[in-house]
């Protein structure tokens, strides 16, 4: 396994630096996406071996500069505690994290109808135009002026995807979920305080 995991990350690495010189603007955002995906796929298999280790949750998180439950959210492989086995878990929606990030801007630059043609049926007569500027004024008054954003990580909430975004704001830090059902449609949005490891 580790072999594996160190020829993918050395191809990944080898073809960005390739194609950075190059000086290809669009080829170099394709080869920065590969090596991503190859770091988060390294990153999981590196958690998982400390976990075959008998590291905690509480150890990981603490490296990841996270909480134990958001650790184990992102990385972990439930059991199914009547049988013991584990839960199978469905695929995620493809490009569910870019479709995320691109939202989550569009909702801080207050690009609010472009957030409400994403929603499915149910968010739309639950979440007016007011209130998506209502919750936005709030995060403001509550953590000030947008700074940047964090690692998105996705995981499943049974047919559900579900796309954690940490958003970094001048007064603190807080959290952008958003959540799509299986037509790809945004059937949950919350931008929350992040928790405290």
């Amino acid at each position: 396994m580790a072999d594996e995991v160190s020829v993918r990350i050395t191809a990944a690495t080898s073809r960005f630096i390739e194609i950075w010189t190059l000086d290809d603007p669009l080829a170099s955002v394709d080869a920065a996406k590969d090596l991503a995906r190859t770091a988060e796929d390294t990153l999981r298999a590196a958690v998982d071996r400390a976990r075959a280790a008998g590291r905690t949750w509480q150890e990981i998180g603490d490296l990841l500069g996270t909480s134990r439950q958001a650790a184990f959210q992102r990385f972990g492989r439930p059991i199914d505690p009547r049988t013991g086995t584990p839960m199978t878990q469905a695929t995620p929606l493809p490009d569910a994290t870019e479709k995320a990030v691109d939202l989550l801007v569009e909702y801080i630059e207050g690009h609010y109808e472009a957030v409400r043609s994403h929603f499915d049926e149910r968010m739309l007569e639950a979440v007016s135009l007011e209130r998506l500027v209502d919750g936005h004024t709030q995060v403001s008054g509550l953590v000030g002026a947008y700074e940047g954003m964090g690692e998105p990580y996705v995981r499943m909430v049974g047919k559900h995807t579900v796309v954690n975004v940490p958003l970094r704001f001048e007064a603190g830090d807080m959290l952008g979920q958003v959540t799509y059902s299986s037509d790809g449609l945004v059937a949950g949005l919350f931008v929350r305080l992040a928790e405290v490891s």
